[in-house]
């Protein structure tokens, strides 16, 4: 199939797609971002679709990917950034309330715990906890699925090691 006839038949489930956005992100707008990124990354990647394979499954795995990415990403950032100006009373009185002067210093020593690792392991370890999948990281990367899962494994442990002293205060 050529890359024109693919590029059309992704184009004909554009509608169909757009029920399927609407389900989980129940915005309009945000449903015709969501298929347009679909769009994009199913025309982008037309080269990893095997004929014969259900195009419109695919498409729709494509989407459900998308969105948890996305979502996971939003939820990252918008723990660490306010959205509103101004912070209503009830949000301060749960802050003043449960603000533990000690999670500065378990940051701190996150950070210090991460910078100690070695780039082949802080690259792939920090990718992931981005949101970015085992494939997005090795393609990126440009090595094999296996060594970024192994370089995660070992960052973790390493990390794990690192932190042991915070083992017991979840207890």
């Amino acid at each position: 199939m050529t890359r024109f006839e693919f590029n059309t038949l992704v184009v004909q489930y554009a509608e169909s797609l757009r029920g399927y956005a609407l389900h989980f992100t129940h915005d309009d707008e945000d449903a015709n971002d969501l298929v347009q990124d679909t769009m994009l990354k199913a025309v982008t990647y037309h080269s990893k679709f095997k004929e014969g394979t259900n195009l419109k499954g695919w498409l729709y795995t494509i989407m459900k990917n998308t969105f948890i990415n996305h979502y996971r990403r939003l939820i990252k950032t918008s723990s660490f950034i306010s959205q509103s100006d101004e912070i209503p009373s009830a949000h301060l009185a749960h802050s003043a309330a449960t603000n533990a002067g000690e999670s500065k210093f378990v940051m701190e020593d996150i950070k210090q715990a991460m910078a100690e690792l070695s780039d082949d392991y802080y690259v792939p370890f920090s990718m992931y906890y981005e949101g970015y999948k085992y494939q997005e990281i090795s393609e990126h990367l440009n090595i094999p699925i296996g060594t970024v899962k192994t370089r995660i494994h070992v960052a973790r442990r390493t990390m794990k090691k690192a932190l042991d002293v915070y083992k017991y205060e979840r207890a």
